[in-house]
């Protein structure tokens, strides 16, 4: 059948990079109480973190690692999107698009970064709201829900202008075509960012808001000057 070439190199693409997120979950989870450490500290030290499950504290353990793994095994990840989606692309495709996938890993450890520059101010933002007789104790699953998600969401959404200047390259979209596109362009990304920022806070999908509006535009940018 036609499709079984594709969907049998489609289901050996993800069993690797499965197993590289295994592995990186693996060391991920050897550090854990160290990644722990780094997550709980944009904490002010006056607010702990209390366990409300007695299984709480193994599932925070696994999610912590999960996410470690990702992060790590994203080289790898890449590295099979691209020997997936290679053999459907002309030689001149591949020669415009293959530069870029080093640069998409350079984006996702940004998104990363920034991720953590506002872990802080995200808490502070949150607990500035209780009053003088309210004494915080914050659920330890809840905060890590909150804290993986913001690292994961700032990783993959900054992979946006990556996949713009990839499908650019291909024909598929041109400047025109973004800049026509803006204002849809503005509201899909306050409703992404709000999103894929669970925490509630203005702090997380603001910054995450505007830095895809700028790398938006600076993408666009930068097409437009490709000639493209």
């Amino acid at each position: 059948m036609p499709l079984a070439g594709p969907l049998a190199e489609l289901r050996n693409r993800l069993l690797w990079s499965l197993l590289a997120v295994g592995i990186g979950a693996a060391v991920g989870f050897g550090f854990g109480d160290r990644i722990i450490e780094v997550l709980k500290a944009p904490l002010p030290p006056n607010v702990p973190l209390i366990v409300t499950q007695i299984g709480a504290a193994f599932a925070i353990r696994l999610q912590v690692a999960l996410v470690a793994g990702v992060i790590l095994a994203m080289p790898v990840l890449l590295f099979h999107v691209w020997r997936f989606i290679s053999p459907g692309l002309t030689q001149s495709e591949r020669r415009a698009v293959l530069p870029w996938i080093p640069l998409a890993l350079v984006f996702f450890a940004i998104g990363v970064t920034i991720a953590y520059v506002i872990l802080p101010f995200a808490a502070q933002f949150l607990l500035q709201f209780l009053t003088d007789d309210v004494q915080p104790l914050l659920d330890i699953k809840e905060y890590f829900d909150f804290a993986t998600s913001l690292f994961l969401a700032f990783g993959i959404l900054m992979e946006f202008p990556i996949l713009l200047l990839g499908l650019s390259r291909v024909g598929i979209v041109t400047s025109e075509r973004l800049t026509r596109s803006r204002r849809v362009v503005i509201l899909a990304i306050a409703i992404f960012a709000t999103v894929a920022t669970p925490g509630g806070d203005l702090v997380s999908p603001t910054v995450l808001g505007v830095t895809l509006y700028i790398l938006y535009e600076g993408t666009v940018f930068f097409i437009r000057r490709t000639g493209r």
